[in-house]
């Protein structure tokens, strides 16, 4: 089995980062890839260099196609793939018919319309599967397949590194700055819990217009943010609660983070989280857009510590069950395999 990985994004985000996670996973399986990347993102490139797999990088420009499609006409041409799997839109829209198998990764509730040519698709949900197959494309040929993350080790830091003290209930939100992601209302929150400090880990365009907000609510003695993070997962043990406040979201890797590290959470009900959470059992889920539930939610937590140890402890069964490394390698090649072998 040999698989051609494209992930045309240069951005940072969840899908990106998951996709080293998968690519990874597969290595670990001994499968052979060989992975094309976009070359504006050199952090990307040197985690790529660093797994010691066969790699090539190219533009992805909208506007000049030609260089990029040569890079991957050469991948084709030498690597001879059985599968090629192209990683979200900016990937799918570079697709080259041929021998191969094409599959397409859709990450969000979007068009299709980049898509249309892959023989194939994944989506992270049975929710996001019917949204695809609303848009024309046959529901047999789509394939659910949720992402995975790695356990925990508990490994933490100082708070004070951010001005933070030990003794105060710590929020963490791991999240793009985008007006999807409903950080707003998250900062509103914070006006009726008190007692907390929020760590916002995350960058994007909303990134000024959030930190003025914090700064007229009187909130900057409350609230940190810290940039783009490659440490999300030290953070996650520091913290105490996980915040995940999203107008509307596919999956939710955060949700399954925290469960990781037997951390809960209190997440907004946007698709993905509805799809994850099971209510008051792994985490509490509050209507969209109430920063006031919201609030209300995070502060029964802080003051209910029996039930921070179910929601906890029943997360962390939940990502064991369904979410490691071992689960998603087995249902990801279970996948291949299938439509290799409906294709013979």
């Amino acid at each position: 089995m040999k698989i051609l990985q494209i992930m045309g994004g240069a951005g940072e985000g969840g899908a990106e980062e998951f996709f080293i996670d998968a690519v990874e996973a597969l290595k670990n399986k001994k499968i052979n890839q060989f992975l094309i990347i976009n070359k504006k993102n050199q952090k990307r490139v040197k985690k790529i260099s660093g797994l010691k797999i066969l790699f090539a990088t190219a533009s992805f420009s909208k506007l000049i196609k030609w260089p990029t499609q040569r890079v991957i006409d050469k991948a084709i041409n030498e690597f001879k793939p059985d599968i090629i799997h192209y990683w979200m839109g900016r990937a799918s829209s570079f697709l080259v018919e041929g021998k191969h198998i094409n599959i397409g990764w859709h990450s969000g509730y979007r068009g299709v319309e980049r898509f249309r040519k892959c023989d194939y698709h994944i989506a992270l949900t049975n929710k996001l599967k019917k949204h695809i197959a609303n848009q024309g494309i046959n529901l047999k040929d789509i394939y659910e397949l949720p992402i995975y993350t790695k356990k925990n080790k508990l490994n933490k830091i100082d708070r004070s590194k951010f001005n933070t003290p030990k003794n105060k209930p710590l929020l963490l939100s791991l999240s793009r700055l985008h007006p999807v992601k409903g950080i707003n209302n998250l900062i509103d929150a914070m006006l009726k819990i008190p007692d907390a400090y929020l760590w916002i880990a995350g960058s994007g365009p909303l990134e000024t217009e959030l930190k003025l907000q914090t700064t007229s609510l009187g909130l900057d003695d409350r609230i940190r943010f810290l940039g783009w993070r490659e440490d999300k997962e030290i953070l996650m043990a520091t913290a105490d609660i996980c915040v995940f406040p999203s107008r509307n979201d596919s999956f939710g890797a955060v949700i399954i983070e925290s469960w990781a590290a037997r951390k809960t959470t209190v997440a907004c009900k946007a698709p993905g989280p509805l799809g994850l959470i099971a209510h008051r059992k792994d985490g509490i889920l509050v209507e969209i857009d109430n920063p006031e539930k919201f609030s209300k939610s995070v502060n029964e937590i802080i003051n209910n510590k029996k039930l921070v140890k179910k929601l906890a402890t029943n997360g962390y069964n939940k990502f064991q069950k369904f979410y490691t490394e071992k689960i998603f390698v087995r249902n990801i090649l279970a996948i291949y395999t299938k439509i290799l072998k409906i294709n013979e």
